[in-house]
């Protein structure tokens, strides 16, 4: 008869577990005692793959000067390379948000890898009989190396697939702008009629805006790749033989094939989350253009007879229990609520970062979770929004060209002719009147008839030339 649980032990005494746990006594405790939104670290996948490769490149390391044997370490490999090909994940159960800056994490991986290692080396589950998680998976290192390290790594990961949804995004709203290039509108300012454009320039400007935001992303990751690791406590490099500071950065650099780069200042490095900060503020900036392009989106597509009307939405779900053949603009709609949760999680992360006292930032687990959700809720947006929306916006042409026709906004185009306040006063003459700005200013006299039709060419007016993004 099997046994309900096993035992182990920390240093606060005896712990109790199920039997086929592969987490240990401190990543238990955590686990009870953070229970805050019910998402696990599991849902921060390329944070458990950096924290394998942060183990496997110390393992590696602590062997090349002897503190591992060639067997421990290459027990640990195989332990890392499991989690980093995607496996034993589920063995993350700690909730996203908790305390002591990331220790519980990077316990809850030593003592994952070190239960994997020691079952290869013939040992059994929670037995730590030839691998211990502190002793030897965390040999050389301190959660103040590891965790801010992993942090930085994971989000580079993260943020990779994510410029690809910005880019995918912009190749729909490019798409469209070519698309649109020959259909003239009335440009506005203010939710006032302005001057005409064309439809595919309109497009355009939301394709460069995005675009323009995935190449920043790509300064923005540059940044992350200035790490700490091998300052163990607090940037001293307590416990860290010099061997093992001059290889482990190397190491980690084959595994994860990135170039990354010790801090000069490993103290400041320990407690500085500005990198954090501005990241999230770009997100947050990310986050506010979207959400106007998607609120533009809306406004364009109102209606469809009551409002402007001047592009069709695809049809995704019936829009009322009560209004029959009513349909909302659910895409855009939902964009803008994800939006609305990235500027929040930005005033979080400034917060968690502001709150780090003297040489630790305490609050990092909270700034983890804020970014990696951030992204992730940019990322599916905006791969929602180009594939369920963008891809299928049909223009209302016959809409567009009556609002510029009957828009007394072309009176912009007779100021070099005629002046500014002529033209006001014909602009208004024609609103009061309900009659198009070329009739009014033929029948004043104000310029020919052969004159209107060039000067006040919706054609002429708005220029067809889209800039490419």
């Amino acid at each position: 008869m099997h046994s309900a649980h096993r035992w182990e032990h920390d240093s606060l005494g005896p712990v109790a577990l199920a039997p086929d746990a592969l987490w240990g006594a401190q990543t238990e405790r955590a686990r009870l005692n953070f229970r805050i939104t019910g998402i696990s670290l599991a849902s921060m996948p390329s944070l458990i793959v950096a924290l394998a490769m942060i183990k496997c490149a110390a393992a590696r390391s602590n062997a090349q000067i002897g503190l591992l044997t060639p067997d421990q370490a290459s027990a640990i490999e195989r332990a890392c390379a499991e989690i980093i090909a995607g496996r034993h994940h589920e063995a993350f159960p700690l909730d996203v948000i908790q305390g002591g800056a990331g220790t519980s994490v990077n316990m809850n991986a030593n003592e994952v890898i070190a239960n994997i290692a020691n079952e290869y080396l013939g040992g059994e589950r929670g037995t730590y009989r030839f691998l211990h998680p502190n002793d030897h998976v965390n040999r050389s290192q301190s959660t103040n190396d590891v965790y801010p390290t992993a942090l930085r790594l994971s989000l580079i990961f993260a943020l990779m697939p994510f410029r690809k949804a910005l880019n995918n995004l912009a190749d729909a709203f490019f798409a469209k702008a070519t698309e649109f290039r020959n259909v003239v509108k009335l440009g506005r300012t203010q939710l006032q009629d302005a001057v005409p454009m064309t439809l595919g320039q309109e497009f355009s400007a939301f394709a460069d805006a995005v675009r323009q935001e995935s190449r920043r992303t790509e300064m923005a990751t540059d940044v992350l790749r200035v790490v700490n690791l091998g300052g163990t406590a607090i940037g001293t490099g307590i416990n860290a033989p010099r061997g093992y500071i001059d290889t482990v950065l190397e190491e980690l650099r084959r595994i994860s094939g990135v170039d990354l780069v010790r801090s000069s200042n490993l103290f400041q490095a320990s407690w500085d989350a500005s990198d954090f900060v501005a990241l999230s503020g770009h997100l947050k900036q990310i986050a506010v253009k979207i959400s106007k392009i998607a609120n533009d989106i809306r406004l364009l597509s109102s209606g469809p007879r009551g409002g402007l009307g001047e592009i069709r939405l695809p049809d995704m779900q019936p829009g009322s229990s009560i209004m029959p053949g009513k349909v909302n603009p659910v895409i855009p709609e939902a964009v803008s609520q994800t939006c609305f949760q990235v500027i929040g999680n930005d005033t979080a992360t400034a917060f968690a970062a502001e709150a780090g006292q003297l040489q630790l930032n305490a609050m990092e687990p909270g700034i983890a979770w804020n970014l990696h959700a951030s992204i992730g809720l940019l990322s599916a947006a905006a791969e929602m929004f180009a594939e369920t929306c963008v891809r299928g916006i049909e223009s209302n042409d016959e809409q567009c060209r009556a609002t510029v026709h009957e828009s007394a906004g072309l009176a912009t185009a007779l100021v070099p002719i005629i002046g500014y306040e002529k033209s006001a006063v014909l602009a208004k003459k024609a609103i009061f009147h309900r009659r198009s700005i070329a009739e009014v200013a033929v029948e004043c006299g104000a310029i020919t008839q052969e004159q209107a039709l060039t000067l006040l060419a919706p054609e002429t007016l708005a220029c067809p030339h889209i800039p490419a993004p």
